[in-house]
């Protein structure tokens, strides 16, 4: 999962890059901005930004055809930038300069480029310095409307940049350099030159391995429990808890996944199962992230999720029920006398 909730801004530039085939040139900047002035910007700026990655599942890698990373133009000027060899804004321009000299195809617009250099974003579980590389070619107008001197004054813009709609966007993660960096893109639907950007462009293929398949399938699994049997059962958070403890167990028990075998030993009835590879499905649609039904568990995925499994069902302000174990320990009831529900609970002996 990618969090840039604690993210912040380093560096920023921005260029325009146009389509050589259209005989459109790239404009560059003569040094980054400086966001140090305003108070609103920045904030806004990561919105627009990172927004459209907060749903993103997929990790990609940097890729080249002849298995040398290096001559993948933008891993080569981005490990440059990482090691310290070449300094931000220059490292910018050469980004500007290659998306150029690649924007041959005719769909492809010209707009905005904006290189940013980021702290403290995170992608399953840890913390790491990271690029962002977002392009704006879509402009809308917009209209302004100010007071002034007891009346109202209306003016507007013929192009306008929507901040809830990023064209394209790519984030490099400084983590994993040996295998093409951990990447993030996006693009918006509308764009119909993906083949440029994720090809010509980025050149990298999806990192479907065994932690992404491991870390999927606990997400699907948890959000599954969580929210999906609401709508079909009534089950009590106990029960909930109890399943989200054997999908756990299950991860830490065994080397290998097998959806079947898991689906039986978790959910044991057929219609339950049945669902759970429909929501599976639906997963894998909306968030283009295959998960084979056979894969090897990776063991730091499954204790990355464990900790936000719920195993604690909180009763009011006054008491936690932490279960580790069979929910058949745990009984609910109502106290007509008091009012109130009330949990009963089985034990052998106490420590």
């Amino acid at each position: 999962m990618f969090f840039h909730q604690d993210a912040t801004f380093q560096n920023l530039s921005i260029h325009r890059v146009g389509n050589r085939a259209q005989d459109e040139f790239y404009i560059l900047s003569e040094q980054p901005i400086d966001l140090s002035q305003s108070e609103d910007l920045p904030p806004l700026l990561m919105q627009y930004f990172m927004h459209p990655f907060a749903k993103i599942k997929e990790v990609y890698n940097f890729y080249h055809a002849s298995g040398d990373l290096i001559l993948n133009e933008v891993f080569a000027l981005t490990k440059r930038f990482f090691e310290g060899r070449v300094e931000f804004h220059q490292y910018s321009e050469s980004i500007a300069k290659f998306l150029y000299e690649v924007s041959n195809r005719p769909k492809i617009r010209g707009g905005e480029l904006y290189i940013v250099e980021l702290n403290n974003v995170q992608i399953e579980g840890e913390e790491h310095n990271a690029i962002g590389i977002f392009k704006s070619e879509s402009k809308e107008p917009f209209i302004k409307i100010e007071p002034i001197h007891g009346n109202f004054q209306i003016g507007y813009d013929r192009n306008g940049i929507n901040i809830d709609k990023l064209d394209k966007g790519v984030i490099i993660i400084n983590s994993e350099v040996e295998c093409g960096y951990k990447v993030l893109v996006t693009e918006s639907k509308n764009i119909q030159d993906s083949v440029s950007w994720k090809d010509d462009f980025l050149n990298i293929i999806a990192r479907n391995d065994s932690y992404q398949q491991t870390a999927n399938l606990l997400w699907v699994a948890k959000e599954f429990v969580s929210g999906k049997l609401d709508e079909i059962y009534e089950i009590e958070p106990a029960a909930k808890v109890e399943l989200l403890n054997k999908t756990i167990k299950y991860f830490k028990e065994n080397e290998t996944f097998e959806l079947e075998e898991f689906k039986e030993e978790i959910f044991g009835d057929e219609q339950t199962s049945q669902l759970f590879s429909e929501f599976k499905e639906n997963f894998e649609s909306e968030y283009e992230s295959e998960i084979p039904e056979t894969f090897q568990i990776n063991d730091y995925a499954t204790k990355k999720a464990q900790s936000s499994f719920k195993k604690v069902i909180k009763l009011d302000k006054n008491f936690k029920v932490e279960i580790t174990g069979k929910s058949d320990y745990i009984e609910k009831g109502y106290d007509e006398e008091k009012g109130m529900n009330y949990y009963k609970l089985y034990f052998e002996s106490e420590t």
